[in-house]
Order: structure tokens, then sequence, then C-alpha cells
């Protein structure tokens, strides 16, 4: 197993992680075996987060007596500094553990991440928990290109997440300035949540980019875990390989969403890449409840589309966005 470091928080992390989406549909056994696994391979960077419904708890019980050989990675969706300072207890609690290595702004819109760093916001809180010895570094996940910036822009984040695929390739030059910023980069979505079948190319890919730190994929089979490690030692692409990238970027490009959200403002009030990407956890990763609770946090649902069509004509990638917004509606019934 490689290990590199995660930017300026001088943490030694596996090149590949394991990321705790999956998790949510098998049990607590199942889990700890497959911890036994990870521990066995040298894989020693674990990604969760407060809403993946049981993902803290299976991790924290499946953890017991080799808690020491991890990294442990959580996130919450807090933006004041009452709700960030519950959260990080309520995920000490679960996760069985005195302390969290990295602890982590879940997915912020713009305005959001004005909201935490402003006073009494979360940052205030996870500033604290630093201080206290509960959380041992900061970081932040994002879906948005300008979050993105804007992060990198702070003197507080150590870590930054975000889609880095095949097909989302969108962050490229970003996940260049972490490394010139000492910034540690977690390529999530590695598989395009599930769209890019081919396991392997895929993370051949994400891991031939010298600026991503670790890659989680995630897991909730022994198998998967083997076919995961089998790919990431398995180096450089070839001239064939390179083939089949631009195949798998021409198959999905006129039906998969990148979250740039050039589309936006929609007429309705729509926000079409969040209806995406909860239509992708729906479809792709056989956590139905999970996905139309998530979904069911939106403000408008896709069906209130009014087919103006301006969202097409906008996007830069020709999704037929009204054609896709109406599949999504049918498939959470609203």
């Amino acid at each position: 197993m490689e290990y590199v470091r995660l930017g300026k928080t001088g943490l030694r992390v596996s090149r590949l992680g394991f990321g705790g989406i999956p998790i949510q549909r098998v049990d607590r056994e199942k889990t700890k075996a497959l911890m036994g696994l990870l521990a066995q391979a040298g894989v020693n960077y674990i990604d969760t987060a407060r809403g993946y419904t049981v993902s803290e708890e299976f991790l924290g019980y499946a953890l017991e007596g080799i808690r020491d050989q991890f990294i442990l990675a959580t996130k919450s969706m807090g933006r004041t500094r009452e709700e960030m300072a519950r959260d990080i207890n309520v995920s000490l609690k679960n996760l069985r553990t005195d302390y969290i290595d990295l602890y982590q702004i879940h997915n912020p819109t713009p305005e959001q991440l004005e909201q935490v760093t402003a006073p009494g916001g979360a940052l205030e809180a996870l500033l604290e928990a630093k201080a206290a010895g509960k959380i041992r570094h900061i970081g932040l996940t994002a879906h948005s290109l300008d979050v993105f910036r804007a992060a990198l822009e702070t003197d507080w984040a150590e870590t930054v997440m975000f889609p880095y695929n095949i097909v989302e390739n969108q962050g490229e030059d970003l996940i260049r300035q972490c490394a010139g910023k000492d910034i540690g980069f977690i390529a999530m979505k590695p598989l395009a949540g599930g769209a890019i079948e081919d396991a392997s190319l895929a993370l051949r890919f994400v891991c031939a980019n010298p600026h991503v730190s670790v890659v989680i994929p995630g897991m909730a089979e022994p198998a998967e875990l083997a076919q995961n490690l089998d790919a990431v030692n398995h180096g450089a692409l070839s001239p064939a390989d390179e083939g089949k990238l631009a195949w798998i970027r021409n198959s999905l490009g006129t039906q998969f969403c990148r979250r740039c959200d050039y589309c936006q403002p929609c007429t309705a009030g729509i926000h079409i890449s969040s209806v995406f990407l909860f239509d992708g956890y729906l479809r792709r990763y056989g956590l139905a409840d999970w996905a139309k609770a998530r979904y069911d946090t939106l403000s408008v649902p896709a069906s209130a589309c009014v087919g103006c069509g301006l969202c097409e004509s906008r996007c830069p990638y020709q999704l037929p966005i009204r054609e896709l917004l109406s599949q999504a509606a049918a498939r959470f019934g609203k």
C-alpha cells in the first residue's frame, strides 16, 4: 500500500481510503469483518458522516480494539456553533473514540460557508474542539466549484473533498492548487456514484493524478475491497486505457450532471444539480429510503419544472435537463 502526506495535516494516509456511505445497507458484524480486512490490507483512512444514518455507529462498533490503526474522518451539516458542537459530541460517542482525526464541514453552499465562518458559526465550534483535543484537523467537503475556490482562500481548511472521476474532472485546476497550498485533497465519487462500471479503470484514473492524496470509493463487501485494492496497486494507465476513458466520457456525456451549476438559476426554483445527485443515490447506491429523505429536504421538487428550457440553453454539456428532471420526479414521486 502506498502512503502519502495529507497536506498540512501531516497525517500519512493510504492512497486508497474507505467511503462509508454503502455500509448503511449491511449490518454491524459485516462492517466489523470488513474493517478487519482493511487493517490487514493497510487501508488506514475511513470517511463517514453524521448524515449517513447508521454509518458512524457501525464503524464505532467495528473499530473497537483496532481504532489506533485508522485515521477517522467524519463530517457535519451543522452551520452554527451550537449545531456543530452537538454533532462533534455525537460523532465521538458513535465512533467510540476520544478524538477524531479530521472533522469536516459537510457540503455548504457559498451562503452557508459565510454563515459557518461568521461569529456564532460552526467554525467556532470546530476550533474549540480542536483546542480541546476532540478533533485534530479541520476540512471541508463540496460539490460546488465556488465553494472549492473559497476553501482554498481560508487559513483553516486543511483538506478539501470534492468529486473527481473520469467524467467529473471540472475541479482539476483547483486540485492542483491544493497541492501548491499544502491542502490535502480527498477524491470522492471516483466511480461517479456508480455510473462508471469499470471500477478498476476509474480508480487508476484518479490515482494517476499525483495531486490526489486519497481516494474514497464506497465499500460494503469484501469483494469490493479486493477489487479496489487491485486497482490502486496496478499503476499507470496504458494507451488502451486512454481509449476506454474517452469511450466512457462520450457514453456518459449526454446523461451525467457534473454539478457545475451553470444551469442555475431555475425559473421554478429547482436546485437541479441536487436533484440529480440524490437521483444518483436512489438509482445506484441501493439506499432508496436515505436518498428519498435527502430529496425531501429540497424546497422545490423536480416535478415543479415548467419546461421553459433555459437550463438546457446554459448547460455546457447539452444535457436533456427537462427530461432528466421528469424522470427523477417520477422516481421520487414528486
